[in-house]
């Protein structure tokens, strides 16, 4: 027996894939490339045997999900299996924080974790990011808010930012 479980469901941006362990969700993939990308992501990062479908498993997640996409949950209280290095983890620790409908720039989000010049770096952290969404590293735009980096596409990007009802210029 695996121990990871995966599920996919249809959103307003596509095919949306989660995966969970025994800790918690461990990865969602959404955007081009999946399932390739999201398999060969957990094949990397989280067990390189192959996952079982379990959409029991998950239903908790995808429910959650569902109802971010229908526009009736903020938040998200689900346990998390987050991979990572201690830098990554700081800074997905302030991105969390970013309230649903808010953004923050890769600037901003280096000045909170007390590395003001690190912008470039905060920007690879997010693109190391297993947990698109549940980590909302949507809400992180460049500077002057502008629209840049999103490993799903800058077309999911803002689909999330404009569901979250952030307005685009």
């Amino acid at each position: 027996m695996t121990a990871v479980a995966y599920a996919r469901m249809d959103s307003i941006v596509g095919t949306v894939w989660v995966a969970g362990t025994a800790a918690g969700i461990c990865t969602v993939g959404l955007g081009a490339g999946q399932p390739a990308a999201f398999f060969a992501r957990l094949a990397r990062y989280v067990d390189p045997e192959p996952p079982c479908e379990d959409t029991e498993i998950l239903s908790p997640a995808l429910a959650q999900l569902g109802a971010y996409f229908a526009r009736t949950r903020r938040a998200f209280d689900l346990p998390l299996d987050i991979r990572g290095t201690n830098f990554q983890r700081v800074v997905w620790d302030k991105v969390l924080a970013i309230p649903y409908g808010a953004t923050a720039t890769y600037g901003e989000i280096a000045r909170r974790i007390g590395h003001p010049h690190a912008a470039r770096a905060v920007g690879a952290a997010l693109g190391a990011n297993l947990l698109p969404i549940l980590i909302p590293c949507h809400r992180v735009l460049g500077t002057g808010d502008k629209l840049v980096g999103y490993g799903a596409g800058i077309e999911i990007k803002a689909a999330l930012l404009l569901l979250e009802g952030v307005l685009l210029s």
